[in-house]
């Protein structure tokens, strides 16, 4: 819902259907809690034991802020979990505590390498965020667009996509829905997403132990558990200077960015994570819209549970 509520509707109730369906067949544990197999210092590594991904990363978010206030700094890598949603929701979820929040994870290999055409990383985001309201938040796909947001496109029967976010399945861009399902999302300027996507395998599974590539499941794979891996990484900002005085650096470097007059056909200059901050005090105000697709996925989901859906919905 906090991923819906930003308008990230790729991340957000549209989920529950594959989750519940990989608790059902076992692919996720959910009585899983995680364990610390390793602590050293500001460093720590989890075993995931196939749980939640939810749950496994608010143990390892909080194990990363306790090691943050006791050192200053902190990295706590996590192996064998599940999908965990929106990043920018354990990023700021560290932020909150005076930190420098920041959150990495690799996923399903439905990218292909740059100059490749054979599926071998995930679109692996990178994520951080800053204490303080709505000052500045990246949440970003290492390809040019999340793979959910094609498939959010393809399941409301969209036949094309904007340009540059797909290439089809021999490596050539494609605005065509359908073609870039069958092929692959855009690494993020080409050969520097992909460079970037390597970084947070290395950072995520490679470091802590984890299924690496072609190994990792997802929400979409039926037949194997997902082993996602994930990196987390809280700093503490008042080792540095006070609270106070960040904030009002961050402000200054706001001003110096958004006071740059806009480029034609745009009317300002947005900060990273204000789309979504203003998507989160409209729909905070109106509510949610869910589309009838996805409505109806999550009416059947509800039905074969048990649970009465509720009557009405918006479009």
């Amino acid at each position: 819902m906090a991923a819906n509520l930003r308008a990230v509707d790729s991340h957000g109730v549209r989920l529950l259907t594959d989750y519940s369906l990989a608790l059902k067949t076992g692919l996720i544990d959910g009585t899983a809690e995680g364990v610390i197999e390793n602590l050293s210092g500001a460093c720590a590594t989890i075993n995931g034991q196939r749980g939640l991904g939810q749950v496994i990363s608010t143990k390892a978010c909080d194990l990363a802020i306790s090691l943050a206030q006791d050192h200053g700094v902190a990295f706590v890598s996590v192996f064998d979990s599940s999908h965990f949603g929106a990043a920018s929701y354990w990023a700021t979820h560290i932020a909150r505590n005076g930190m420098l929040g920041l959150a990495f994870t690799n996923a399903s290999p439905t990218v292909a390498p740059w100059q490749g055409r054979e599926r071998r990383i995930g679109t692996n985001p990178i994520c951080m965020a800053l204490p303080g309201d709505d000052i500045w938040l990246l949440d970003m796909a290492t390809t040019t667009v999340a793979l959910n947001r094609i498939w959010k496109a393809a399941s409301q029967g969209e036949p094309t996509l904007p340009a540059g976010w797909a290439m089809d399945a021999e490596g050539v861009p494609t605005t065509d829905t359908q073609a870039a399902l069958a092929g692959f999302p855009m690494p993020l300027g080409g050969y520097k997403g992909s460079g970037l996507a390597v970084m947070v395998e290395i950072l995520c599974s490679v470091l802590s132990g984890g299924a690496i590539g072609t190994e990792v499941g997802g929400t979409r794979v039926r037949t194997r558990p997902m082993l996602t891996s994930h990196a987390f990484i809280a700093i503490q900002v008042e080792r540095f200077m006070p609270l106070a005085e960040f904030h009002q650096r961050m402000l200054r470097l706001r001003d110096m960015i958004k006071g740059v007059k806009p480029a034609p056909g745009y009317e300002e200059v947005l900060m990273a994570g204000e789309p979504e901050w203003r998507a989160e005090k409209e729909r905070t105000a109106s509510g949610i819209p869910i589309s009838p697709a996805i409505w109806k996925e999550l009416e059947d989901l509800a039905r074969s549970l048990g649970v009465q859906p509720p009557v009405t919905i918006m479009e």
